[in-house]
């Protein structure tokens, strides 16, 4: 796929979100722009469903409404909020560790920079990419199973980790298209471009996708 294309399937995407109904939309609702809802969210939403995510996040936030929240539940209780998101057990340590690094290293403030964000217990690339766009405005490419199976689909890359992809990415994409990259592409990942038998005959972007054209040959 070319960069022109690119472009107009990002277009159409857009276009597309709000009919697609995708789950990533109730994790984001979540979320609600706040940074330390945002990292919890995102952080409990590797390897878990975005709907299993939701469910567990909205428990967790009538428990746990601030920092001082998370610092002072009990570990037991914490697991028990978090199930059945995967890792649940290892989650809550991470939650636990993390709200203390940012109480102790960050005046209790999440940090609003990748380099930042990376110290924390348990945030890796794509958590941080995204806590950056979704609760600080920052153009950041998160790329997780969906986004790094799509763009090697398209043949926009060729590469064999979600870090690669990311580093490509960020060299081949307009940073004007950063921010809702992973969104758009989670979106369709969940509800049109699957991992298993995706729904190749009505896919708004099938006439730019050389997934559809092996497919067809």
């Amino acid at each position: 796929m070319e960069l022109q294309e690119l472009k107009k399937v990002i277009q159409i995407l857009r276009r597309e979100y709000d009919r697609l109904n995708a789950p990533i939309e109730k994790l984001k609702a979540q979320k609600k722009g706040d940074p330390l809802r945002a990292l919890i969210c995102t952080l409990l939403s590797t390897r878990t469903k975005d709907e299993t995510t939701a469910e567990v996040c909205k428990r967790l936030f009538e428990r746990v409404k601030s920092l001082d929240d998370l610092l002072e539940i009990d570990q037991k209780e914490l697991e028990g909020l978090l199930y059945p998101v995967g890792f649940y057990k290892n989650k809550a340590k991470y939650l636990k560790q993390m709200a203390l690094q940012i109480k102790e290293e960050f005046n209790g403030e999440v940090p609003n920079t990748l380099e930042g964000l990376l110290k924390l217990k348990g945030v890796g690339r794509k958590v941080a990419n995204i806590v950056l766009v979704e609760a600080f405005g920052k153009p950041a490419i998160g790329v997780d199973t969906h986004v790094h199976r799509i763009c090697n689909r398209w043949k926009l890359v060729s590469t064999k980790t979600p870090e690669q992809t990311e580093k490509v990415l960020t060299q081949i994409l307009p940073k004007e298209y950063w921010m809702d990259f992973n969104r758009l592409l989670v979106a369709f990942g969940q509800t049109i471009c699957k991992p298993v038998k995706p729904k190749c005959d009505v896919c708004p972007i099938r006439e730019f996708c050389e997934f559809v054209k092996i497919k067809v040959s």
